[in-house]
């Protein structure tokens, strides 16, 4: 197997993937701003969530389902596309029934883009699959990062309506991808990565996968959903707590850079179950500290959740090896599910006691995901003796 990559296609997927990830965070830090348009509570707040997340984990397994059986590269350009729209209406909307509505019809796009993405940043990613995979991953985390960065000064200085210019960069970036899709089409996988040997199919493993996901998001959507009213709770402005929300996105740029090549060498499970460890002391401290410290702290829990998103689609992609996209569309579509959930129920109990208690209950979801990380079984890798790449005659 070779033990380069395809650098150059992993950075045309990584680009597209901070394209539609742009237009997803764009809305979290819209929300403190609908807030005030609608004069919404907690748990109508963490429905947007909700709206965006469900919509994409339920149908992005299809979609990896449908890639794995046909092919799907159009996917990628028009899922983009379909994101960036809905956010931009998002912020045009009139009612909040309608940016509920919008707010579905973007988490479709980013359902479609995601399992297509992944599989083929696994097949550019070549022996080298954690590293390939985070830097996949980094184009999408600095685009989700850039969401509260771009916006936030825009319905600022425009209004509401200002947000809607989120969505040229995303839809240029879609028309850009149009043009790559040729080269695209010719990545393949070897064949004995293609046609895995059914007992490296492990299911269980999965299921268990299945749950560290769905506790990491418990937190994650939680914090994404309530930092910036948190900060706004605590005496801040709203341009405060989305700054605060950027350094969060931003220090798991850093942490999609450097977890990757560390669970190369060290180990996916390990680097996984120690990072997951860190959460619960984190989330406390940011809480509790607040100032430097607690802005610290927040970063860290950033770089530790952000940068294992892309450990969990390789683990999920070994784990079921003759299934790529299927396995990248669960990954990522049921920490979106489980995400959008968490954040309306933890806004209902924000709600009903105060969002401090709200914010320790999400913390202490993460801390029973160590315990299943131990349970994790070791995914076999087979040796490839051809190149990882087959190029069309």
């Amino acid at each position: 197997m070779r033990d380069d990559m395809d650098r150059r296609a992993i950075g045309t997927l990584s680009v597209g993937h901070g394209g539609v990830d742009f237009a997803s965070g764009a809305i979290p830090s819209l929300i403190p701003f609908l807030v005030v348009e609608f004069d919404l509570g907690y748990a109508a707040a963490g429905a947007l969530m909700l709206a965006l997340t469900a919509s994409s984990s339920l149908v992005q397994p299809l979609f990896g389902y449908w890639s794995d059986r046909r092919g799907a590269l159009w996917l990628l350009p028009a899922g983009l596309a379909l994101a960036a729209v809905g956010t931009a209406l998002v912020a045009l909307a009139p009612a909040y029934p309608i940016v509920v509505a919008v707010t579905f019809a973007a988490g479709i796009g980013i359902a479609a883009y995601h399992p297509e993405g992944a599989k083929f940043a696994a097949y550019a990613s070549s022996a080298r699959r954690a590293s390939g995979m985070s830097l996949f991953n980094v184009g999408g985390n600095f685009g989700y990062a850039l969401g509260p960065i771009v916006v936030t000064p825009l319905v600022l200085w425009l209004g509401l309506e200002g947000g809607a210019l989120a969505a040229v960069p995303a839809l240029l970036v879609s028309f850009a991808l149009v043009r790559a899709l040729p080269s695209l089409a010719r990545l393949r996988p070897a064949r004995d990565v293609a046609e895995a040997a059914p007992g490296e199919t492990h299911a269980g493993a999965m299921a268990i996968l299945a749950g560290v996901i769905a506790l990491r998001s418990v937190a994650w959507f939680a914090l994404l959903a309530f930092v910036p009213l948190w900060v706004v709770s605590e005496g801040g402005s709203e341009g405060a707590g989305n700054r605060e929300l950027s350094l969060m996105l931003l220090a798991g740029v850093v942490g999609t850079l450097l977890l990757g090549p560390i669970a190369d060498r060290f180990g996916l499970r390990r680097t996984l179950l120690v990072t997951q460890a860190l959460l619960p002391p984190l989330i406390i401290a940011f809480l509790e500290l607040g100032g430097v410290i607690g802005t610290l702290a927040l970063m860290v829990v950033g770089f530790c959740v952000v940068g294992t998103f892309g450990i969990t689609i390789v683990l999920s992609q070994l784990y079921l090896p003759r299934h790529t996209g299927m396995a990248s569309g669960l990954s990522v579509g049921l920490a979106m599910g489980i995400g959008g959930v968490a954040a309306v129920a933890l806004g209902a109990l924000a709600d009903s006691i105060d969002l401090e208690t709200a914010l320790i209950v999400a913390a202490s979801a993460p801390a029973i995901g160590v315990a299943l990380c131990l349970f994790l079984p070791s995914p076999r890798r087979r040796v490839v003796t051809e190149p990882a790449f087959a190029q069309p005659a």
